[in-house]
């Protein structure tokens, strides 16, 4: 399997936060949360002044435009190009280019922060961080490509798998 890359969406404008939710709901639908990892719609705070009164407010950093990480295949390539709102893929032709680690500095957004883990389906683990906190589990699944194990907890009488970032757990023992 080829490694996920950052690559950039136009959208009508406006529309950027709708896109990131219809990109999201057809992950979920389609089954590819492997493939399509994570959809952004770049925020920075910025101080506004309105009839002589400061706030703080968050604004698109590229009004237009979605940040997609993920790996570019005929399948993950087709659904983005036909979500409603997006015009297309940054690049040349019909031919998406993945930003280089460079481009991706100013956006707060490095690859290098991988953690490096011990555990293995199976184990069982101590949530450490989080809403889950002090709940304990048994891995079902490691999905390293999105830094999280997937647990069993129990939620209103029945066993409920559920995401907990790397960060989050420490292994039982």
């Amino acid at each position: 399997m080829s490694e996920a890359k950052w690559y950039v969406v136009h959208t009508y404008s406006g529309y950027e936060n709708k896109v990131k939710a219809n990109i999201e709901k057809t992950i979920e639908n389609r089954h590819l949360e492997d493939q399509i990892l994570e959809v952004r719609v770049p925020m920075e705070d910025v101080i506004e002044v309105k009839n002589g009164t400061k706030r703080q407010v968050q604004k698109k950093m590229f009004p237009g435009y979605v940040l997609l990480n993920m790996v570019m295949n005929d399948d993950t390539w087709y659904v983005v190009r036909n979500t409603r709102g997006v015009t297309g893929f940054v690049g040349p032709g019909s031919k998406p280019v993945p930003l280089t680690p460079e481009e991706m500095m100013p956006l707060g957004i490095k690859d290098e922060d991988k953690v490096v883990i011990d555990l293995e389906v199976g184990d069982s683990v101590v949530v450490i961080g989080g809403a889950w906190k002090d709940t304990t589990g048994v891995i079902q699944n490691i999905n390293k490509t999105k830094q999280v194990v997937t647990i069993n907890v129990e939620l209103f009488g029945r066993e409920t798998p559920v995401e907990i970032s790397f960060a989050e757990v420490k292994k039982v023992g």
